[in-house]
């Protein structure tokens, strides 16, 4: 049986989960912004923390750790390539790794990129993704340390996932990142629907995370960089896709 995913939002557009197994009582919370909305729902839910994972080494997903651990004395997992600027971890792990949450494996991807030892955890039996700021909803995140290159193999090592994969992202920046979007895929019919439910949700309070792998590869800009449409849009007709996404990220970051 499938684990049950829940989004908390935190901060101003962060975005942690718990991912919960009814059998065992065992559960995971991926990323901890800030401790009060997780303690909350913890709480509400009468959940226990078994398990914390961590993505990377950023503030807005470490420094709600030690508020969240006084309450619950969770095992800390989190990348042995990052261990040196990550709170104190019970467990490193690395690309490949897999270790277990309620009975189900958890994959271990290396999607270096955002940070260099940003790790993903995949969940197969679960069809469920954690990529916090490597993968994102209609985006990536910003290179702070890694090439395009790296980040275009960390991407395109998600994409090959299932296409029913739920994508859990670590911030609430689709809306912008659609704004974005049209103007380098401006003729993609999917992406202008999805553009229109974005709006439909925000205006209505609803997150536009988790989204599907499925969704992502049909409007996601970066994971297009491939895309006949998209190339001539830019005047790059048969170029190397890691040019394209290079070019792409580029306009992203000026944009």
């Amino acid at each position: 049986m499938p684990l049950e995913i829940v989004t908390i939002p935190c901060l101003s557009d962060n975005y942690a989960f718990l991912a919960h197994d009814a059998a065992s009582g065992q559960t995971a919370l991926v990323d901890a912004p800030e401790p009060g909305p997780i303690l909350a729902e913890l709480d509400r839910r009468e959940w226990s923390l078994s398990h914390v994972l961590l993505t990377h080494h950023h503030w807005d997903h470490v420094d709600g750790l030690p508020g969240i651990l006084k309450k619950h004395p969770a095992k800390v997992i989190g990348a042995a390539a990052d261990a040196h600027r990550l709170p104190p971890l019970d467990q490193q792990v690395s690309e490949g790794d897999c270790f277990e949450l309620g009975g189900e494996p958890v994959e271990v991807l290396d999607v270096s990129g955002h940070t260099v030892g940003h790790i993903a955890f995949y969940l197969p039996n679960s069809a469920t993704v954690f990529t916090a700021d490597s993968l994102m909803a209609l985006g990536c995140g910003r290179l702070f340390e890694g090439t395009p290159a790296q980040m275009l193999s960390s991407l395109s090592k998600l994409a090959a996932l299932p296409d029913e994969t739920i994508v859990c992202s670590g911030h609430e920046y689709t809306q912008s990142n659609a704004k974005f979007a049209v103007t380098v895929d401006p003729d993609n019919a999917e992406l202008h629907q999805r553009v229109m439910d974005i709006a439909r949700a925000r205006d209505a309070g609803q997150p536009t995370v988790p989204s599907t792998l499925a969704l992502e590869k049909a409007t996601n800009p970066f994971l297009r960089a491939a895309d006949s449409a998209i190339q001539a849009h830019l005047g790059m007709v048969g170029a190397d896709p890691a040019a394209v996404f290079a070019e792409i990220r580029a306009r992203k970051d000026r944009f």
